[in-house]
């Protein structure tokens, strides 16, 4: 499967080098690089939506429900052409489109604004049931959550809905550093496919096994990808 998105400016190895450009008061640093591979690979090699076509009724939708640390997602959207690097450096200060928490009516190719943890997966299921009920099927739905958002109650609700709908075309992405504070019997997969879901938990650095994992079958069903990072804090 190949993407639309086709930017030869900026590749991967430019990243740090936008990142670094951001040097505002950022209090989330590692809730930024931790999702930085999963983003590029989606971006580069996955997401049916580029800077033309960002407003089409039949794109593919991106939703970041954890929006806090928002430093990869702008250094990916910058690197693809969504706005100019040129705006990174003012990330974070008051004239700035560029929050610390996106928003949808200031950044160019973001869908939500988001922050408040708890919300990407609700309105990315209800994004997904307008698509379908407009007929626009091949339309995917991606939202990237933390582990830690899984705690909150609105994400249950919200799997558990998906799954008995059979929403193939929700996909979610579960950046796993270890942040959570409920521990889950089985692991975060587990709690997904009681729910019916279709489910790969793979290394979050690893860009091959993210991109098999983002474009792996699941007929009938949304997937969820669990990409495991290093732990926020490392262990004492």
């Amino acid at each position: 499967m190949t993407s639309t998105t086709t930017d030869l400016r900026y590749g991967y190895t430019d990243l740090p080098h936008l990142m670094s450009l951001m040097t505002g008061d950022e209090k989330h640093g590692p809730a930024a690089t931790s999702t930085l591979d999963a983003l590029w690979v989606l971006y580069d090699r996955v997401l049916r939506v580029s800077p033309a076509t960002a407003h089409a009724p039949g794109r593919d939708r991106f939703l970041l429900s954890k929006g806090h640390g928002p430093m990869a997602y702008y250094a990916v959207l910058a690197a693809k052409g969504f706005f100019p690097v040129s705006l990174l450096p003012g990330f974070g200060s008051y004239d700035s489109p560029l929050g610390h928490h996106p928003d949808r009516m200031l950044v160019p190719g973001a869908e939500i604004g988001s922050g408040s943890l708890g919300h990407g997966l609700p309105i990315a299921v209800g994004t997904a049931l307008g698509l379908r009920a407009q007929g626009y099927g091949d339309a995917r739905v991606w939202v990237l959550v933390g582990d830690a958002e899984l705690d909150e109650g609105s994400n249950h609700e919200a799997l558990a809905y998906a799954g008995a709908a059979g929403l193939s075309q929700l996909h979610t992405l579960i950046v796993d550093n270890r942040s959570a504070t409920h521990g889950r019997p089985g692991g975060i997969a587990s709690r997904f496919e009681a729910a019916g879901w279709s489910t790969v938990t793979v290394d979050g650095r690893d860009h091959d096994a993210l991109h098999a994992a983002f474009t792996a079958p699941h007929p009938g069903r949304p997937h969820a990808v669990i990409a495991r990072v290093e732990p926020k804090s490392p262990p004492v």
